[in-house]
């Protein structure tokens, strides 16, 4: 395909080839073409015969075959809950057999967030191996129709539908569709919603997705990442998956804009992810994630307070060492040139606008968290800092488990370990000094344009 449609995304891989350099050529061949059929994002976009040359063809395995797989795997949701694949497509086919009706499957590729690329990268390069996720997961569970939802702006719909064409006439039949690009576009309930018809808003429901979704049909939906796991499930067993062997994507994000889409195995040290890049703190999580102070002569894992750790730029701690959920799995480093307070608010005046605006938390408690961030933000000489610092620490408390979905949950921890994070520099803001509220907020609220992505090893 034409690489000028490509999004603006660099791919950096981790993942070891585990190939000897001392060995013979052919050997070193044959190591790095198996170590290429086991991670998610090949070197180009592949179409389907590029594909099978790559991972091989999809191995005809039975409904039974494809849920124990992903039971004895320990495959769990990549989208950001984690929630253990089996137990929802087994939740998902026990319904439809109490129900008598066909379940139907959802491949969300609908990040929403504008700061993510990596599920758009997976889309971009590897479709096949997602298209080879949905055709498994549907036969697991019995459907007979999927979905593609993929996130509006970036030109995917148009190369999924082409690449579709390529699939097998017997393959079980996938339509694509463009979803808005909003924040909450990708939750389940919204997704169903928007494929019913109705707005891409999270909505009140009596019953689960898994027994009552698309049509009203028990519906599976799986992150795109999640599904592309499955497929080299399939290739590879469920013994390959739970050695740890197999990889995860995460975006990694820093001053100059560009996402970086980085490959590597669970655990691996946030330094190596990043880069070591140096700066101030890091977000981890994404938008619903925790700031961390990230400091250069401190202690790795010394507390920061309430449980916020500060972390060190050249030792080798993970997020699960730290306790903190990777969320969306996106990281972003902040430069020691750009003020921690400004992204934050800018962040929650996006998460605020964004809400369904459908319950208490996201009516009342997101905006006026908003609002109150952004007068910690504005560097003014006052004398209420420790009632705004409460108010936000209240307010936060107030939101967290009573939406209609985990949204506002979400944006209090972001503003809870900011609250933290950046004490100092509130207490700089409240003197009437910031030492870069002058640059504009590093982290993106709208999609960017599209461009072209570049491949690196």
């Amino acid at each position: 395909m034409n690489a000028s449609v490509l999004p603006p995304v660099r791919i950096r891989s981790l993942a070891n080839a585990n190939a000897n350099a001392n060995t013979h050529a052919n050997a070193h061949a044959d190591a790095t073409a198996t170590a290429a059929a086991m991670r998610l994002l090949p070197s180009e976009p592949l179409d389907h015969q590029a594909h099978g040359a790559v991972y091989g063809n999809l191995p005809r395995l039975d409904p039974g075959h494809i849920m124990a797989a992903a039971e004895r795997s320990g495959l769990s949701g990549q989208g950001g809950a984690a929630f253990p694949a089996y137990r929802k497509m087994a939740a998902v086919r026990e319904a439809a057999r109490r129900a008598r009706r066909r379940p139907v499957v959802v491949a969300n590729g609908s990040e929403g967030e504008p700061a993510s690329a990596k599920d758009k990268a997976l889309l971009w390069h590897a479709p096949h191996l997602v298209l080879d996720g949905v055709a498994l997961a549907a036969a697991a569970v019995g459907a007979d129709r999927a979905f593609l939802a993929v996130e509006g702006g970036h030109g995917l719909r148009r190369y999924l539908v082409e690449t579709n064409r390529q699939r097998p006439s017997s393959a079980v039949p996938v339509t694509i569709v463009e979803v808005p690009s909003r924040f909450l576009s990708g939750q389940e309930s919204a997704l169903v919603s928007f494929l019913d018809g109705g707005p891409a808003l999270p909505r009140f429901q009596s019953r689960p997705v898994f027994e009552q979704g698309v049509g009203g049909d028990p519906t599976l939906v799986q992150n795109v990442e999640t599904l592309a796991h499955l497929a080299l499930i399939a290739r590879h067993g469920p013994a390959w998956y739970r050695s740890g062997a197999a990889t995860s994507l995460f975006t990694v994000r820093y001053a100059d804009s560009t996402p970086t889409v980085v490959e590597a195995a669970p655990g691996t040290p946030l330094q190596h992810l990043t880069g070591a890049v140096s700066g101030q703190a890091i977000l981890v999580g994404g938008y619903h994630g925790t700031w961390l102070p990230l400091e250069p002569a401190a202690r790795s894992g010394r507390e920061a307070g309430a449980g916020i750790r500060a972390i060190t730029g050249d030792t080798s701690v993970s997020a699960e060492a730290l306790g903190v959920p990777l969320g969306a799995g996106l990281l972003a480093v902040l430069p020691h040139d750009r003020c921690g307070l400004v992204e934050t608010a800018s962040i929650l005046r996006y998460l605020a606008l964004e809400s369904a605006g459908q319950c208490g938390p996201c009516l009342n408690g997101l905006p006026r968290m908003a609002a109150a961030f952004g007068e910690l933000a504005r560097p003014t000489p006052r004398s209420d800092l420790q009632q705004i610092r409460d108010d936000l620490s209240r307010w936060a408390g107030l939101v967290t488990g009573r939406g209609a979905c985990r949204h506002p949950d979400g944006t209090a921890r972001l503003a809870r370990s900011a609250l933290i994070t950046f004490a100092a520099e509130a207490d700089a803001h409240s003197r009437g000094r910031c030492r870069a509220c002058a640059r504009p907020p590093m982290l993106p609220t709208a999609t960017p344009a599209t461009s072209q992505s570049t491949v690196t090893d």
